[in-house]
């Protein structure tokens, strides 16, 4: 089911206007995708976007890749649980990620740069302990 984001055919005295022309395949929105639900198994979905290109869509994930600045080295870890997240806090306590988010993995807290329901991974940087 696709949702219409083209303009209302309502007057603001309630009455209905004439359409002008049919609806256009970029009008039609996607149904709403959380953006990234904490799951054990992987599940990535792969959809078309506009121009014919493809968009790969996580929709649970288990592993992120945390960038230690302290040796500079980039390192994939396992993710225990969402801390917090400071854009919605309901998706803390129901494991959804977002970008801003706060996870916990083996090697510590790390806070998520990467839009996940966009880019498909998840991506981060280590925080020390003492600074979180």
């Amino acid at each position: 089911m696709s949702y219409y984001q083209g303009p209302d055919r309502r007057k603001p005295s309630g009455g209905l206007k004439g359409r002008q022309r049919k609806k256009r395949s970029y009008e039609l929105q996607r149904p709403f995708h959380p953006c990234v639900a904490l799951a054990e198994k992987e599940v990535f979905e792969v959809e078309r976007v506009r121009g014919g290109n493809h968009k790969v869509r996580a929709k649970s994930v288990s592993y992120v890749n945390a960038y230690d600045s302290s040796d500079g080295s980039i390192k994939r870890l396992k993710i225990l649980s969402v801390e917090k997240t400071p854009s919605h806090t309901e998706y803390a306590r129901s494991n959804i990620i977002t970008k801003g988010s706060y996870v916990r993995t083996e090697a510590g807290l790390v806070v998520v740069t990467s839009r996940v329901g966009q880019h498909g991974t998840v991506n981060g940087r280590l925080l020390r302990e003492s600074s979180a």
